[in-house]
């Protein structure tokens, strides 16, 4: 198959890390949020490791944050999902998937209160600004709504605390998981958050001056060379291995919180104002589809999406990759809630998978 090419133009906006992310030596892009988001550099695998031994430097400007600001601010993000925002502290971050008023998820994000009437909806891939500001003219709420000029640089791996504490000071190992500091950087305080998407660790340096993205990315690079330190990108193989949801992917606005196995983050019983909750209260416990965890112990062909067993449909493959450590393929599918009550395995191109539950638990795989 030849080559391809992703043409790049002002609608696939670059970033200001774009330069140095090109400089390092990028194979690979997607588009995520109307912007370029690196997804390698060496090879997948090479990157892998080095994610889960050194530490990484992300662009992960195409996370981008919808801006509330405004004295209905909370309400509106309140409004947007079922889990109860009420406790968030100034600084903190929420997991919180945004769902419509039929109970499907819109979006994915982090959901970051500044102040009492400033928020950040830091989305994964889905235009979320044009609901929001929907959302605000119908209720009538003054709450202004817009896109923030932030552009996040996601510091990733087991050594990435001593790299961010060598740039960012002796504050850095006291955040704590989902919670910020404004620490200085060249006389400009941002804002650090203990956060990622990845399992390795790591922080999130939310980039408010464009004039000063190369000489962070910079001063990472030159405190981090006894640490390995390179570019990176979310990665597949680890992003799997770990259990994370990639929205588009493995959910979709035709998906409920409950089929993805977002209960914990679904507040039923909250007195909260939020769209989605009447039509979730009714479905609990009534979907009948759940994403699950597939593992084959060999190397798989995976060439369609689609899983049928006795001539039926009873699924579709979301995500899939092979797992470097654990020398197995892995796969989340959306399965029949049906079909799983009576199997616990599923056969695919003639190669038998067994049905885990998500997160892959592999002290409890390799028992089996």
């Amino acid at each position: 198959m030849a080559d391809k090419v992703l043409s790049i133009s002002r609608r696939t906006r670059a970033t200001p890390f774009s330069r140095r992310v090109e400089a390092a030596g990028v194979r690979g892009y997607t588009v995520y949020n109307h912007m370029l988001l690196p997804t390698y550099f060496e090879s997948n695998e090479f990157d892998y490791w080095h994610l889960c031994q050194d530490v990484q430097v992300w662009d992960v400007s195409c996370e981008r944050q919808i801006e509330l600001q405004g004295p209905d601010s909370m309400r509106l993000a309140q409004l947007m999902t079922p889990r109860d925002i009420s406790r968030c502290a100034v600084g903190q971050g929420l997991y919180a998937p945004l769902c419509d008023s039929e109970g499907g998820v819109v979006n994915d994000p982090v959901i970051i209160k500044l102040a009492d009437d400033h928020w950040w909806i830091s989305i994964a891939d889905s235009d979320v600004a044009l609901w929001a500001d929907g959302l605000a003219q119908g209720y009538g709420l003054d709450v202004r709504v817009g896109e923030a000029e932030v552009w996040p640089l996601a510091v990733q791996g087991p050594k990435a605390e001593t790299l961010v504490s060598r740039v960012f000071g002796d504050e850095v190992p006291g955040i704590r998981f989902f919670r910020s500091k404004m620490l200085e950087f060249r006389g400009h305080e941002f804002m650090v958050m203990r956060s990622g998407y990845s399992k390795q660790g790591g922080f999130e340096i939310y980039v408010d001056d464009a004039t000063l993205a190369e000489p962070l990315w910079d001063a990472l690079f030159e405190a981090g060379l006894d640490l390995n330190v390179r570019a990176g990108g979310p990665n597949l193989m680890e992003r799997i291995e770990s259990g994370l949801l990639s929205y588009g992917n493995d959910m979709t606005r035709d998906n409920t919180p409950f089929e993805c196995g977002l209960d914990a983050f679904v507040d039923l019983d909250a007195d909260i104002e939020s769209i989605s909750l009447p039509a979730l209260r009714r479905l609990k416990g009534e979907h009948k589809k759940q994403l699950v965890g597939l593992v084959f112990d060999q190397m798989v062909v995976i060439d369609a999406f689609e899983i049928e067993a006795d001539g039926s449909l009873v699924g579709d493959i979301r995500s899939h990759a092979w797992s470097p450590r654990h020398s197995s393929y892995l796969a989340m599918a959306m399965m029949s809630r049906a079909y799983l009550a009576r199997h616990s395995t599923v056969k695919i191109n003639d190669k038998i998978a067994r049905i885990v539950d998500l997160p892959f638990d592999f002290d409890a795989i390799s028992e089996d």
